[in-house]
């Protein structure tokens, strides 16, 4: 009996780029590039009627429903197959939000063909990759979040405007625009970041957004 290759769908609305992944993917040849997709509504069209990946690389940008949209749709309606985002931004909005909506790791389309292969890898045998860019302190954040009785005892630390701002945290508005909608100044508003950061142990908004996440103060649906 033959044993099926993970299988992998890529998303994204720039052929070139696309058809070029999928024949660096083919090359590694561990994985069975199943099927390509322009964009959100394209990739749910063709789940249809195909084996469903193990996972799905997955652009941000696409006119066609995007990758924020398309991550979060898959987590409620296939949330054992597994997205890597694969983007050219490198922000912690468009970090934090793709993580949200569910994917499990996030890489950019400059890396090398070998970190491809190893997000790949990581992904399908740990469940998550995480790069430097994300973490160095993320998975420190995320190891430590771990620990149920360190969790509670950090979060009974927190007061109630502080989880207010960590909720915010996990929306795609900037500080001054979470520090209109406090009603605060954006210095007040930097003193509880930095505070949060002490306090949990976290050096980025990602790490904040995570934590929020994990701890259940923003909710995963």
């Amino acid at each position: 009996m033959t044993t099926l290759k993970p299988g992998v769908v890529l998303v994204d609305d720039h052929v070139l780029l696309r058809n070029g992944l999928a024949s660096l993917i083919r090359g590694f040849g561990e994985y069975e590039v199943l099927f390509e997709a322009c964009g959100g509504k394209d990739l749910i069209r063709q789940l249809q009627n195909s084996r469903l990946p193990d996972i799905i690389l997955l652009d941000i940008n696409m006119p066609d429903m995007d990758g924020y949209d398309t991550a979060c749709w898959l987590r409620r309606n296939f949330p054992d197959i597994k997205v890597l985002a694969l983007s050219m931004y490198d922000t912690d909005n468009a970090i934090v939000r793709m993580l949200k909506n569910g994917a499990k790791g996030y890489v950019l389309k400059d890396i090398d063909a070998c970190v491809l292969k190893v997000a790949l890898d990581s992904v399908l045998e740990k469940g998550f990759y995480y790069t430097d860019m994300v973490t160095g302190k993320l998975i420190h954040t995320i190891s430590t979040l771990d620990d149920p009785e360190m969790r509670m005892r950090r979060l009974l630390a927190l007061n109630e405007r502080e989880l207010e701002f960590m909720k915010l945290v996990c929306t795609e508005w900037t500080y001054k625009e979470i520090a209109d909608r406090m009603y605060l100044s954006p210095r007040t508003i930097d003193g509880y970041r930095d505070a949060l950061f002490e306090k949990l142990n976290v050096r980025t908004r990602v790490g904040l957004a995570m934590y929020a996440v994990r701890s259940g103060i923003v909710p995963i649906d």
